[in-house]
């Protein structure tokens, strides 16, 4: 062993008494350390957006010795419904170039404005247009970011493409093929596995979260240690690549105002005992969940009318602002949109049966899952961790998987589950699946 250290450090020939031993171990370490540097040091093309979580792993890939590439994506240029103080991609460039110059890493800027409104502006509209809430970031990261940005990140010569997400992903080996793990990120507060979660293998394969490993506050630390010029930047929010929005303006690019009626529903409607009734039978026979599975339906009959909107298809379920209800002894909810008869339906209280539902179904169509093993099939069902929004704590419920797709029963009542938005599932660390509630 004194040898192969000599070998390693001085290109000498090994004394003659260790030929046919530290010989050749000295060449088999030699070529390890050799083919490992080939395996680490690649060419990273960083989607860097002007926020300190980029800035830090552009820093962390320089310093792990790849050859590191800014690209910076231009997805938005109309400012209509952004509110004021928000920062445009303008000022967003600006931080990636001061980031850029001080790492000393070149920078690119790339527009997919034309694809963005396409995939998902034009998808936004489309859903709240028929009553459904949908997710712009989880369409974001499955259709921008890791679909057309790994694309020209490849064919500028990219082994690998890295995020600033605060999530994780591993290889592991099933059966001889090699398969890639999502995992939730180190920082529980920040973890964004859940904005992932309709990313596929194809993509999982050119990726590295280089912060996946580290809390928010030593990302910020690092910055500051650095002198980079995002240490204190404030975190991005709103709309991906839009920003903060007023949601109403917004949507009235395509939308228009169509006023309409507030109803209001008493919480002891017969159709809640119903429910409830439905839910004491499926704990005794584990039967009749497809019921309580189903979002409820009203119509003007069931309340009465306590105000008036600009339009059904600007609401969502367990929205609480911009109502305009006074005199309740507790805050007003949405708790039904019915953009056909163009109605809104609220209820009193936190606690309102409207609001709090059991269950929810995901057709066979939107059912996602990341890995090719481990996949339900119709007939089986299993216990995982689910979450219905970003930064929900995992509630354990119970998956059924039937030919028509997944009925997903949560061991606690659930608040504003809401049709349009993802449903994520998870076993210990690892996000399984996603899909679409319908």
């Amino acid at each position: 062993m004194k040898n192969s250290i000599l070998f390693l450090v001085y290109p000498v020939d090994p004394d003659p008494e260790f030929i046919g031993v530290g010989r050749n171990i000295c060449i088999i370490i030699d070529l390890a350390i050799f083919a490992k540097n080939i395996v680490l040091k690649k060419k990273v093309v960083l989607g860097i957006s002007g926020g300190v979580d980029s800035s830090v792993a552009a820093y962390l890939l320089n310093k792990q010795g790849h050859e590191v590439a800014g690209l910076f994506m231009i997805n938005w240029h109309d400012t209509t419904g952004t509110l004021a103080g928000d920062c445009p991609w303008e000022d967003d460039l600006l931080f990636a170039e001061l980031t850029a110059r001080k790492l000393d890493m070149p920078l690119e800027t790339i527009d997919f404005s034309d694809e963005y409104r396409k995939r998902v502006v034009d998808y936004m509209f489309s859903e709240y247009e028929k009553g459904r809430t949908p997710n712009p970031d989880v369409l974001c990261n499955r259709e921008i970011k890791f679909d057309l940005f790994i694309k020209a990140a490849l064919d500028r010569g990219a082994d690998y493409v890295a995020t600033g997400h605060y999530c994780r992903n591993e290889t592991i080996t099933v059966n001889g093929v090699t398969e890639y793990r999502l995992l939730q990120g180190a920082d529980p507060s920040k973890d964004q596995s859940y904005f992932l979660c309709q990313l596929s293998q194809e993509q999982l394969q050119h990726v590295i979260f280089p912060i996946g490993e580290l809390q928010k506050k030593e990302v910020r630390r690092i910055a500051d240690e650095q002198g980079l010029a995002t240490a204190d930047r404030k975190d991005s929010q709103g709309i991906c690549f839009v920003g903060k929005v007023d949601l109403p303006e917004f949507l009235k690019q395509k939308l228009l105002p169509k006023p309409g009626n507030i109803i209001e529903i008493p919480s002891d409607l017969p159709v809640y005992e119903e429910y409830a009734s439905l839910h004491r039978e499926y704990l005794k026979s584990h039967s009749g969940y497809e019921h309580l599975c189903n979002k409820f339906s009203y119509t003007l009959l069931n309340g009465k009318v306590v105000g008036k909107h600009n339009g059904a298809h600007y609401y969502t379920i367990g929205q609480r602002k911009g109502l305009n209800i006074g005199g309740k002894a507790e805050p007003m909810f949405v708790i039904a949109t019915d953009t056909n008869e163009n109605n809104l339906y609220v209820g009193m209280g936190h606690g309102h049966p409207g609001l709090n539902r059991w269950g929810l179904f995901i057709p066979d169509q939107d059912i996602h899952w990341i890995r090719r093993t481990g996949i339900l099939q119709p007939g089986e069902k299993m216990n995982m961790m689910v979450r219905v929004r970003y930064r929900q704590p995992l509630q354990s419920a119970t998956l059924i998987r039937k030919d028509d797709g997944i009925y997903i029963m949560f061991d606690k009542k659930q608040r504003g589950i809401t049709p349009g938005q993802f449903a994520a599932w998870y076993i210990g660390e690892e996000l399984i699946g996603s899909g679409v509630i319908q």
